[in-house]
C-alpha cells in the first residue's frame, strides 16, 4: 500500500540521555544499512546490534539499532530504531542522513496510520495511542489502555451484530416472502429488538460521557462568600502559593486555577471570586465569572468559615448547590470549637479530611465496570446512530414500508462502523492522524 519508506525522530528534541530516529517501510533495513557500521541484512527481527553511525566513512555517533522485522511490527513493514546519543544536533544529523539516504520525512502520525491501513489496529485503537501519550492522571492512561487493547470494538461489535439480525429479518421477508419456514415479520416483533438496542446505546453513552469528564479533569470550583479562605485552601491543595491570601475581602478578582491528582484522577482546581453584592467594578466582573464556572463545574467545593455563624450569603449559597455534586467544607478549623462536618484549617495546611473525602468520591474507578468510548468523534458517532434508529422505531410504529425503514438502520450501522474505521472518509483519516507528533 506503502511504497515509500518514511523516517523521523520518535522522540522529544531536546537534550537527553538517548533520541531515537525511527525508520518504517521496504527499505528500511537498506537505508540503515548505508549509514551505520554493521551489516543488518541477516540479522534476525527483534535484535539490537552495537556500531557506528557514519557520513562517508566519517563516524558520528556511537548507537545501538534494533531491527524489526515485517509484519511484527508496530506498522506490520519493517522497522529501524537508531538509539542515539540525545543531542540536537547528533540527533538531527543522524535524521538528514536517513532522509539523504532515500528516506521520506514523516508527517505526523503517519507510522501509526500505517498501522492502521495495514490492519493491525483499528481507527479506535490509533485513536487510543494518542491518548495515551496525552494521559494526565493514572485513569486517563487506563482508559487508552483500554483501547490500545481494543475495548471499543468489543464495545461496538455486539451493537453491530444486534442491527445485522434486525436487517436479515426484514431483508429476508422481502426476498422470500412466500417461504413457510421464515419468520413472517410483524413491527411488534422487530420493536422490541429495535427498543432493546436503544437502551444499550443509551447506557453506554452515559458511561462516556462520565469518562470524557474523568479524561479531562474534573473541574472542581472552590465557592464561598469574601475571606472564608478559599485561595488559603486552593493554595494548601496545590502545596505552593498559586492565589493571593490577604485578610481584605474581595483580594480574589479573577479566577486563579491549577491541577491536583486525587483518587487516580485529575482535579482541575478553580478558585473564584467571593459571592456578595459588590460596588467595585472590577469585583463585579469577577463574580460574574465566578457564577459562570459554578454552572459549569463537574464538582463543587462549597468553603464555609467555621469560626463564625452561617450568614445569609452562605446559605443562599448552600441552597443554590443543592443537588450538585458537592462537598461543603468549612474552614478556620484551628480557630473554632470542635464541630461536626468536613473542617480543615488551610492555614495550618490541615486538610487531611478534605484529602479524604476527595479519595473516597473518586475511588470507584468507573472502568471497572466495562469498556468506555475515547474521544467526542466516537460519542458523536454513536449519537448519530442512535438518532438513525429512533427515526426507524418511529417508522416502525407508524407501519411504513419495511425497506423504507431499512435506510435509517443501515445509516445506523454505517455509523457504528465508522467508529472503527471500517467505513471511513480519506479526509477525516488525514485530519485525524495530523494531530499526531511527528515519530509517531
Amino acid at each position: 500500500m506503502f511504497s515509500d519508506t518514511i523516517a523521523a525522530i520518535s522522540t522529544p528534541l531536546q537534550e537527553g540521555a538517548i533520541s531515537i530516529v525511527r525508520l518504517s517501510g521496504d527499505q528500511a533495513i537498506a537505508i540503515a544499512n548505508k549509514i551505520f557500521s554493521v551489516d543488518l541484512t541477516r540479522k534476525p527481527s527483534h535484535t539490537i546490534t552495537y556500531g557506528f553511525v557514519h557520513d562517508q566513512n566519517k563516524p558520528v555517533d556511537e548507537a545501538l539499532v534494533s531491527v524489526f522485522r515485517a509484519p511484527k511490527t508496530y506498522t506490520r513493514e519493517d522497522v529501524v530504531e537508531i538509539n542515539c546519543h540525545g543531542g540536537v544536533f547528533i540527533t538531527r544529523k543522524i535524521l538528514t542522513l536517513a532522509l539523504a539516504n532515500g528516506a521520506r520525512l514523516a508527517k505526523p502520525g503517519e507510522f501509526t496510520m500505517r498501522a492502521f491501513y495495514h490492519g493491525r489496529i483499528d481507527l479506535s485503537q490509533a485513536e487510543a495511542v494518542e491518548d495515551m501519550i496525552e494521559a494526565a492522571s493514572d485513569t486517563s492512561a487506563d482508559m487508552a489502555l483500554q483501547g490500545i487493547r481494543g475495548s471499543v470494538r468489543r464495545l461496538i461489535e455486539p451493537l453491530i451484530d444486534d442491527i445485522m439480525d434486525i436487517i436479515a429479518n426484514i431483508e429476508v421477508n422481502i426476498d422470500y416472502p412466500e417461504y413457510d419456514d421464515v419468520e413472517t415479520l410483524t413491527f411488534e416483533n422487530l420493536l422490541p429488538k429495535t427498543e432493546a438496542w436503544l437502551k444499550k446505546i443509551d447506557r453506554i453513552l452515559e458511561r462516556a460521557q462520565n469518562g470524557q469528564i474523568v479524561k479531562r479533569g474534573i473541574d472542581t470550583v472552590l465557592v464561598g462568600r469574601p475571606n472564608v479562605g478559599k485561595s488559603s485552601l486552593l493554595n494548601a491543595l496545590l502545596e505552593e502559593d498559586k492565589a493571593i491570601v490577604t485578610s481584605i475581602p474581595g483580594t480574589t478578582r479573577d479566577i486563579v486555577e491549577g491541577r491536583i491528582h486525587v483518587g487516580g484522577v485529575q482535579l482541575n482546581l478553580i478558585d473564584t471570586a467571593g459571592l456578595r453584592q459588590a460596588d467595585d467594578e472590577i469585583e463585579k466582573i469577577g463574580i460574574q465569572k465566578s457564577k459562570q464556572k459554578l454552572d459549569e463545574a463537574d464538582l463543587i467545593l462549597v468553603v464555609l468559615d467555621a469560626s463564625a455563624p452561617l450568614t445569609d450569603e452562605d446559605k443562599q449559597l448552600l441552597e443554590q448547590t443543592s443537588g450538585r455534586l458537592r462537598l461543603v467544607v468549612w474552614n478556620k478549623a484551628d480557630i473554632s470549637k470542635p464541630g461536626e462536618g468536613l473542617r480543615v484549617s488551610a492555614k495550618n495546611q490541615d486538610i487531611e479530611p478534605l484529602l479524604h473525602a476527595l479519595n473516597e468520591l473518586y475511588e470507584q474507578n468507573i472502568l471497572n465496570e466495562e469498556p468506555l468510548l475515547s474521544n467526542e468523534r466516537q460519542i458523536g458517532l454513536l449519537k448519530s446512530a442512535r438518532a438513525d434508529m429512533i427515526k426507524a422505531k418511529q417508522a416502525m410504529e407508524m407501519e411504513i414500508e419495511p425497506d423504507l425503514i431499512e435506510i435509517d438502520i443501515m445509516a445506523a450501522h454505517d455509523h457504528l462502523k465508522e467508529i472503527l474505521g471500517d467505513v471511513s472518509r480519506d479526509d477525516l483519516i488525514d485530519t485525524l492522524f495530523s494531530k499526531f507528533c511527528l515519530g509517531k
